[in-house]
């Protein structure tokens, strides 16, 4: 880094945030750390705090905050828990926040940091999902800088760098099917989440990794993708690749496809943003195609997988809609992963509530977080009686 920057890491010890801050370990001289945030985890976050010298550590669990300032004692190092200083430490004006808060828990401090007007490295699917329009207004209300960190939308990013959108004719997402892909109707019936979690590729979460294998993580990429990159719905579409190397590509009117390969590791779409303009070093191995031997590509199967149709319908039809279809998918997820329901399931009473509950567009995050909050009630109600 030619000169140090302002950081801030909202989910800190999380993927994105560990995968983010062992960029800044080995790029010490190119970072100050503000603020670090997590959910609940007060110890390894105290941890992190003191070994980056950050000025506050948050928990967004006030429960937590105790054990949080006892592990903070003589550093010097302010700790505050609950949602109001997650919000505060995002409005603390860090030239770079790294948005890597699991759900709409994110969207209050994604917002505060787009108000400060700097650079937003976007790991929170829910922001541009739940709340695009009211998202993508305030970042051109306040100038501030979007850029995505998701492997595909960075891909993405990275493709069309130095190109005018009015000249692309598909943006492909690339997804690579999750542990199930080849898995017949029957077997999906009776598929646990011991192995749904078992992604083939990526070491992720349990619910992004349910996603995966729903595809509904690839149906959200979708709506981010239109909010992202103004090229309009008919031009965004989704193609698996398994093995995980083109992360996304773009194709241009004249014929000419550029695709962004990598290997299989967040340190790099989070280093393109954290270096945006430039680059910097990662520790991840280079590409090794002759190795990988061959790279293949199917269409998806909307019928084993409905979820990506049902993204693309939501953003069809725009305003609430894709709240609705993102706040249903989570508490499915979370009854999948806890025995309630099974994995076919998750997206049949994802239709059900998106068909049942139809709430005007929203004006403000506000007005998102209403229609969130009502989604997830419609979706328990529907646990509850399966």
């Amino acid at each position: 880094m030619s000169s140090m920057r302002t950081l801030t890491v909202l989910g800190a010890t999380g993927s994105i945030g560990t995968s983010t801050l062992d960029l800044v370990r080995r790029n010490p001289e190119g970072w100050r750390v503000v603020a670090l945030t997590a959910h609940s985890s007060a110890i390894e976050l105290a941890r992190l705090a003191r070994e980056f010298g950050a000025e506050i550590a948050v928990v967004a669990d006030e429960a937590c905050l105790p054990a949080l300032r006892d592990a903070l004692a003589g550093s010097g190092i302010e700790a505050a828990g609950g949602p109001a200083a997650l919000v505060e430490a995002a409005a603390r004006g860090a030239q770079v926040t790294v948005a890597a808060i699991v759900g709409c828990a994110g969207l209050a401090p994604t917002m505060a940091a787009i108000e400060q007007g700097g650079v937003i490295a976007l790991a929170n699917k829910e922001a541009l999902v739940s709340a695009g329009d009211v998202m993508m207004a305030a970042v051109e209300r306040h100038g501030a800088t979007l850029l995505p960190v998701d492997s595909e939308h960075n891909a993405i990013f990275q493709c069309l760098c130095g190109n005018d959108p009015e000249h692309v004719r598909w943006i492909t997402l690339t997804a690579s099917g999750g542990p199930f892909r080849d898995w017949s109707w029957e077997r999906l019936v009776a598929a646990t989440p011991a192995e749904a979690v078992r992604h083939p590729n990526w070491d992720m979460g349990a619910k992004i990794s349910v996603d995966s294998a729903t595809m509904f993580n690839k149906g959200l990429e979708l709506i981010e993708a239109y909010h992202l990159f103004p090229v309009g719905l008919d031009h965004l579409r989704i193609i698996v690749h398994p093995q995980s190397v083109v992360h996304s590509m773009v194709e241009y009117r004249d014929g000419s496809t550029l695709a962004q390969l990598g290997p299989s590791d967040m340190r790099v779409p989070i280093a393109s943003a954290l270096a945006w303009p430039g680059r910097m070093d990662t520790p991840c191995a280079p590409l090794d195609l002759a190795a990988i031997g061959e790279l293949t590509f199917r269409s998806p199967d909307e019928v084993r997988f409905p979820a990506t149709r049902l993204a693309r319908e939501a953003a069809q039809s725009g305003g609430a809609v894709p709240a609705v279809l993102n706040a249903a998918n989570e508490i499915a997820v979370a009854a999948f992963l806890g025995g309630q329901i099974g994995f076919t399931r998750i997206a049949a009473q994802v239709e059900d509530v998106l068909s049942s509950y139809a709430p005007p567009p929203p004006d403000c995050l506000s007005d998102v977080l209403e229609v969130d909050g009502e989604a997830r009630a419609r979706a328990r109600l529907l646990v509850t009686s399966t």
